[in-house]
């Protein structure tokens, strides 16, 4: 178990509470090799730029900033164009920093950067999750922790990760062959509300989701976009898409501050603002 009692602790009980500290890493040598998603799919000729990657990344770092957010940033290296999605590589559970078994062969570096950057700051990380687990797929609620079941998360490592939390109640969440992560269609905003796309899940899973929270649904087009993929900075204000209009109607409705900031040149690799950062801490 990771116990650090400094300012290098690590503490992250929610997806919702006051973000104070998260890791970050620029677009730099972004680009779309190796098809690994959906969106990749779509995106494959076009591709990235890099420059407007860059100046989006760049302000929405600013942002988080602005909102008195510590961002860390990690060093981009050539050979890893999915970098920026930093999500992915790690999870933090309560006190506890993990490392993530990547599934595909072009992400398995990033690790070792956050790892190398971990040991520098002392900070202590857990790993050797078996198989395949994703920090994407990780979302936590207090006690309860989702997991999302998919081609990045096995059933072997939720089971090993369950044994490792046997304080917490670990829920495996199977999801539609074709999603990437459980966030890209599940997000908790505060302790009753939930951003949903329900094509992806299971009956059973949805009526579990259904029976916790409070459901706002997202569409086609906004899952398309990325539209569960917010970013909780605290005090009900969540980091957003411009152009998923419908979705922040639902959101003010029901209390919610949206910041919007524009992140689609990045989006066309698979990700957003959630698996743009890897929280640290939260209070």
């Amino acid at each position: 178990m990771v116990g650090i009692a400094s300012e290098n602790s690590v503490q992250c009980d929610t997806e919702y509470s006051t973000l104070k500290k998260v890791v970050v890493a620029k677009p730099s040598y972004m680009k779309i090799t190796d098809i690994i998603n959906e969106t990749q799919k779509h995106y494959q000729n076009q591709n990235i730029n890099v420059t407007t990657a860059l100046q989006q990344h760049k302000h929405f770092v600013q942002v988080l900033e602005n909102h008195q957010v510590e961002v860390i940033q990690l060093p981009s290296q050539p050979d890893l164009h999915e970098q920026v999605f930093t999500r992915d590589i790690g999870f933090t559970i309560h006190h506890r920093l993990f490392i993530s078994s990547m599934s595909e062969k072009v992400r398995q570096e990033e690790t070792n950067v956050l790892r190398n950057w971990a040991g520098e700051n002392d900070i202590e990380v857990e790993e050797g999750l078996p198989s395949s687990i994703e920090g994407g797929d990780i979302v936590v609620d207090g006690a309860s922790v989702w997991v999302g079941e998919t081609k990045r998360t096995s059933a072997k490592a939720i089971r090993e990760l369950q044994f490792r939390l046997p304080d917490l109640q670990v829920i495996p969440v199977p999801l539609r062959g074709d999603i990437l992560h459980l966030d890209c269609v599940f997000n908790i905003i505060d302790e009753s509300t939930a951003i949903l796309y329900p094509p992806a899940f299971t009956n059973k899973s949805l009526k579990v989701i259904s029976a916790r929270y409070h459901v706002i649904e997202v569409t086609e087009r906004e899952q398309f976009t990325m539209g569960p993929n917010v970013l909780s900075i605290g005090d009900r204000k969540v980091i957003s898409l411009p152009q998923n209009e419908r979705l922040h109607t639902q959101l003010k409705e029901n209390g919610f501050e949206v910041i919007p900031v524009d992140l689609s040149e990045i989006i066309k690799s698979g990700g957003s603002f959630r698996c743009c950062t890897l929280p640290l801490k939260r209070i």
